[in-house]
């Protein structure tokens, strides 16, 4: 495995500024943001970790292209994936398309860089049913995959819910959220070219179990995000788990949560998995200053060393 971070928690810096730091702390990889610019109108990222352009992929050219390879080359690091994470299945049509228009100009960029690896959200209509939704991905991810096939790049989804403001009940804004949807998914568009981008720490304030599905879906593990979170049972005990999930849980670094980070790397161990890991940080006890986020990931790498070769 390759050990890296995601770009969004260092979005005050260059694209030269990120891949010097990754080189200077060791760092294989970095999951490149690449959110579209300007960010207004239709498309505008309005959450936290959104709207970080680390690679625009705007008009992305064969030159670009060479730019940015010479610079990973020099300093050895790896992209290991374009990152995007908009909601391709908005109820609103200009937004939908706005956001797909965006995810296949990543797939060509990725293509041209030699990554082969896009990372994104599903999306989801949040007032529609899991089927309903089922039947808008089909539609919507079917001409996206194709382009995604002909360019020879796989596409990793990422399994938040994306339900955790009061805009976003009462469904979310990702469908892709459990096994039992998973499995809908592959057998509706059962293409090689799609698979996970893999965060254990969704499924644990879920209640569910994080290192079995490993197992199932050990051929569609494409990308994998270390990233923990706490459980606060008396704060669960207050409210369920109907309430938002920030009333009871809370992203942490690794380390400094719930995940037994030992097993769940032993599992991608067990299953073969040879790709690229990266942290993602949005513990905000970490968030205050740029030298408190370089430090979560440093602090973040050093712990889960101690698991990785």
């Amino acid at each position: 495995m390759k050990m890296g971070f995601v770009s969004a928690i260092l979005g005050d810096l260059s694209f030269e500024d990120v891949v010097a730091f990754a080189a200077d702390q060791g760092f294989d990889c970095v999951e490149m943001m690449c959110w579209p610019r300007p960010l207004h109108g239709p498309g505008k990222a309005e959450r936290r970790y959104a709207g970080v352009t680390h690679v625009d992929v705007t008009d992305f050219t064969a030159e670009k292209a060479a730019k940015v390879q010479g610079l990973l080359k020099a300093k050895k690091v790896e992209i290991s994936s374009l990152g995007y994470y908009p909601n391709p299945l908005d109820p609103d049509p200009e937004k939908r398309k706005v956001y797909a228009d965006h995810i296949l100009a990543l797939i060509d960029a990725s293509a041209l860089l030699g990554i082969h690896l896009v990372t994104t959200f599903i999306g989801r209509d949040k007032n529609k049913s899991v089927d309903e939704n089922l039947a808008e991905f089909k539609t919507v991810w079917t001409p996206i995959l194709a382009h995604a096939e002909k360019k020879k790049v796989r596409v990793a989804i990422e399994n938040c819910p994306m339900f955790f403001s009061a805009d976003e009940w009462p469904g979310g804004l990702n469908l892709a959220t459990t096994p039992a949807i998973w499995r809908k998914m592959f057998a509706a568009l059962p293409s090689p070219f799609f698979g996970l981008n893999y965060d254990p720490s969704h499924l644990v304030w879920q209640q569910m179990d994080y290192v079995k599905p490993i197992y199932e879906f050990k051929d569609r593990l494409f990308h994998v995000h270390y990233k923990d979170v706490r459980v606060y049972q008396d704060k669960l005990d207050e409210v369920g788990i109907m309430a938002a999930p920030l009333t009871y849980m809370a992203p942490k670094l690794p380390g400094l949560g719930d995940i037994d980070w030992g097993s769940f790397v032993a599992a991608l161990n067990d299953v073969g998995f040879h790709g690229c890991a990266c942290i993602e940080v949005e513990d905000k006890a970490f968030e205050h200053t740029l030298e408190d986020r370089k430090n979560a990931t440093i602090l973040s790498r050093r712990y889960l060393k101690q698991f990785t070769i």
